[in-house]
C-alpha cells in the first residue's frame, strides 16, 4: 500500500461495540507497535489452556488451535495455508533463510531496519550485507544481489516500504524478496503482497493481538528451497511418528518449518486471529489511518512535524521522545524511539485518545 488514508477505497466501518465488548485498556494505550492489547476472548481461551494443563485434562485440543490459527493467518495473508509455518521468533526464520544462502551472497537491507529481520545476516560472516536508504531500497538491487530483506513497515517510524516496486526490481535481477510483516499483519492490506514475496515472517503479538509467542513463517511454493536446519519432531509429515531418532519423511507443507508450539500462546492466538477476521482488515486498516490522520493534523497546528510515513498507523515525532515518561504518568502510553516520540493507533482506539495525547503535548 503507497498511498494515504485520503486515498484509500471506502472500507466497511469498523464494529465498535465488539471492539468494546474485547478490549478494555486501562490507559490511554497508543503503543501497539511495542505489543496489543489482548481479546478478552483469547484471554479466557489461555485460561482455559492453563486450567487443562493444571488439571491433567488432554491437551489434544490445544493442538488443534495451532492448525486453526495457521488457518487463519493463511487467509490474512491471503497465501495457501501450505506455505504457512507456526513458530515464536521472527529472529528463528531470518536465521533459517541466512543459513540458506551461499558465501558471499550479497543481502541488501534498509537502514535503521528492525535487528531481528537482518542480524543473522550479519552474524554468519561470510556474507556481504549492503544497507542502504529505505527509499533507495528497489533501485540499489543489482545483479548478485541475491536476497533484500526488509519490513513492510518500519518500526521505528512508520514508513511504508515500496513492496510492489521491490518486487519489480528483485525479480528483474533474480533475487529473492523477504519481507518482515511485524509491523503490517492485522491492519495493512498483506493478501495483496505476501503472495509475492518469496519468504515472509510477523510476529503476532502487535497489530493481529495475539499473545506473545505466535509467530508465523511463509515459505517459499516449493518447501524444498530450504532445508529445515533446527526441524524437530513437529516437522515431520507425521509428527507423532516422528518423536525418536531421525525424521524419517518431512512435512510435505511449510509444516517442515515449525517450531515446536507454545501452546498457551496459540490457543490465544487462534480467537485473536478469529476476531480480526470477523472485524475485517479493510475496516480495522480504515479505522487505523483515521486516526493516524487527526493525529498528524493535530500536530501540524501545534507547530509541530511528524517524521513522513504516509499510509501508516505509526507515527513518530522527532525530539519528542523524553516526554514518553511524564506522559506514562499522566496515563498515556506510547514509545521513545532514537529520541522520537513514536504513538500508534489501533482498532480500540478513539478520537478521544488522540486528541488526550494532543491535550498533553500541547502542554
Amino acid at each position: 500500500m503507497e498511498t494515504t488514508g485520503e486515498h484509500l477505497p471506502v472500507a466497511p466501518a469498523l464494529n465498535l461495540d465488539l471492539v468494546r465488548a474485547q478490549y478494555d485498556p486501562a490507559t490511554t494505550y497508543l503503543n501497539t507497535a511495542s505489543s496489543g492489547l489482548l481479546p478478552v476472548r483469547a484471554a479466557d481461551a489461555m485460561r482455559e489452556a492453563i486450567s487443562a494443563m493444571v488439571r491433567g485434562r488432554s491437551l489434544d485440543s490445544l493442538f488443534a488451535d495451532v492448525e486453526e490459527a495457521r488457518a487463519a493467518f493463511a487467509r490474512i495473508a491471503g497465501v495457501p495455508v501450505t506455505r504457512v509455518a507456526t513458530g515464536a521468533s521472527v529472529a528463528v526464520y531470518t536465521a533459517l533463510i541466512a543459513a540458506s544462502l551461499p558465501e558471499g551472497a550479497e543481502v541488501l537491507v534498509a537502514e535503521g531496519e528492525f535487528s531481528s529481520t537482518i542480524n543473522p545476516f550479519h552474524v554468519r560472516g561470510d556474507l556481504k550485507v549492503r544497507t542502504v536508504p529505505l527509499e533507495a531500497l528497489a533501485e540499489s538491487v543489482r545483479p548478485g544481489t541475491a536476497l533484500v530483506a526488509v519490513s513492510a513497515v518500519q518500526s521505528a517510524d512508520g514508513r511504508v516500504a515500496e513492496l510492489a516496486a521491490l518486487r519489480a526490481a528483485t525479480r528483474a535481477h533474480g533475487a529473492r524478496l523477504y519481507v518482515d510483516a511485524s509491523q503490517a499483519a492485522g491492519w495493512f492490506p498483506l493478501a495483496e503482497h505476501a503472495a509475492e514475496a518469496d519468504y515472509m515472517a510477523a510476529v503476532a503479538f502487535k497489530w493481529l493481538t495475539c499473545p506473545r509467542g505466535a509467530v508465523f513463517f511463509v515459505g517459499p511454493e516449493d518447501p524444498e528451497e530450504l532445508t529445515p536446519v533446527f526441524g524437530g519432531w513437529v516437522a515431520g509429515e507425521k509428527p507423532w511418528d516422528s518423536c525418536y531418532g531421525p525424521v524419517t519423511e518431512l512435512a510435505r507443507s511449510a509444516r517442515r518449518f515449525d517450531e515446536s508450539p507454545g501452546l498457551i500462546a496459540y490457543a490465544g492466538a487462534r480467537h485473536s486471529l478469529a476476531l480480526i477476521e470477523e472485524l475485517g482488515v479493510d475496516a480495522v486498516r480504515a479505522h487505523d489511518l483515521a486516526l493516524a490522520d487527526r493525529f498528524r493534523t493535530g500536530l501540524a497546528s501545534l507547530g509541530r512535524a511528524p517524521i513522513p510515513s504516509p499510509g501508516s498507523p505509526i507515527i513518530s515525532v522527532p525530539e519528542l521522545g523524553v516526554q514518553q515518561p511524564e506522559l506514562h504518568t499522566a496515563g498515556l502510553e506510547l514509545s521513545n524511539r532514537a529520541r522520537n516520540l513514536r504513538a500508534s493507533f489501533h482498532l480500540y482506539n478513539t478520537p478521544e485518545d488522540v486528541d488526550r495525547l494532543l491535550d498533553a503535548l500541547s502542554r
